[in-house]
């Protein structure tokens, strides 16, 4: 699992032009992006954690839409139409991403984008959503959508702005920022589906855990996000032959989670401080795929929105959505609904608060029982 490693591991990286010449990282990056950051860590005591996202177009927040040759971009209609005000912010939905549902269970308002710093610059020090559609965990995955942050790129813009604080607010006071934020990680999707579905469970002894690179730069709290069943989303189903899941591929997902799990736990006992747990989002999907009804949804084979079948299986502007949005677990072929992001955050929120690591009824085998619980109160 070689490849599932570089997610954690230290890589030699060619900073991108956004994060290295637009965004220089050195002392005066604050000037230059017109953002501010408070003179004291002290302004988010007693509030809800600060977080970092890092991830793909589940997570992406509106990074892509500051692309103007990306592929992966989805500020227009109809996305975005039942979020606040009916704006297509560039989240990949029709309301509001699991990021945002959680964001509200901390009390927090959600990170903004990377990309917008010099809009949100006041909000640094709340956290930044690094996130952008396309990503994946190996470099080449999102070449097709031609301009994205990569995962590299993205942990690069993360040092950037780690750099600018620093600066700022003295070391001291960044560090404690950081060694408290939690970091979310949302990767892996695209690695299988624009990959033409192969898995790369290669040896992961390549990677050492002395080389994992976000905790070299102060990440202690880290929630990985399992893969959901990929080969029941809609732009699989239509794969096979009957219209129903393809097994294989979620074989793929269920082995790259286990994988994930084991590489987390090895973490957790060689890092000092290390609190790393895996989200178990297979099992939360999947309910919704299988009872539907369980949920408030009617349809959960195929979108709302009728998809663009040749470029990434995003919505067609052109032509209407379903009727009743709220009856549908998937949004466009790949992405799911602003109805059944809620669903899913209830459930993993439900799982963080859970004293125990005991898995939730119906887990689809003991390899992907939760890892610890995480601990935010510190």
């Amino acid at each position: 699992m070689a490849a599932l490693a570089v997610v954690f591991a230290t890589a030699v990286l060619t900073h991108s032009v956004i994060c290295g010449t637009v965004l220089a990282a050195d002392t005066t990056v604050a000037a230059k992006r017109n953002f501010t950051i408070p003179s004291s860590a002290s302004s988010t005591k007693n509030q809800g954690p600060v977080t970092y996202v890092f991830g793909d177009s589940m997570s992406d927040v509106g990074n892509n839409n500051y692309f103007q040759m990306s592929l992966a971009k989805s500020n227009y209609p109809w996305y975005g139409i039942d979020y606040p005000n009916g704006e297509a912010t560039g989240r990949f939905t029709n309301g509001k991403t699991i990021g945002d549902y959680m964001a509200d269970k901390f009390g927090v308002p959600p990170p903004p984008p990377f990309l917008s710093l010099s809009l949100y610059g006041k909000d640094v020090l709340g956290g930044v959503n690094f996130a952008s559609g396309g990503a994946g965990i190996l470099n080449e995955t999102g070449v097709y959508f031609v301009q994205y942050l990569s995962f590299d790129e993205q942990i690069s813009c993360f040092e950037t702005v780690k750099k600018a604080m620093i600066a700022t607010i003295g070391k001291e006071a960044a560090e404690a920022v950081v060694n408290a934020a939690l970091f979310q990680i949302g990767l892996g999707s695209n690695d299988y589906i624009n990959n033409f579905l192969q898995p790369f469970m290669a040896d992961g002894t390549t990677y050492t855990h002395d080389q994992f690179r976000l905790y070299g730069l102060g990440a202690r709290k880290v929630a990985f996000n399992g893969l959901a069943p990929l080969g029941c989303i809609p732009s699989q189903r239509v794969r096979s032959a009957d219209g129903q899941c393809l097994r294989q591929v979620n074989e793929y997902a269920l082995q790259f989670n286990a994988a994930a799990k084991k590489l987390l736990d090895g973490l957790n006992a060689k890092l000092p401080g290390a609190q790393m747990g895996l989200a178990d989002t297979y099992s939360v999907v999947m309910e919704l795929i299988q009872h539907p009804e369980k949920h408030g949804f009617t349809t959960a084979h195929t979108s709302c929105c009728n998809v663009d079948t040749e470029v990434g299986g995003l919505c067609l502007p052109n032509t209407r959505p379903c009727r009743d949005r709220s009856a549908f677990v998937f949004w466009d072929a790949y992405h799911t609904s602003d109805a059944a992001n809620k669903v899913i955050a209830d459930s993993l929120w439900a799982d963080m608060m859970r004293p125990s690591a005991a898995p939730r009824a119906g887990a689809p085998s003991p390899a992907m029982a939760p890892a610890p619980a995480l601990s935010w109160s510190n």
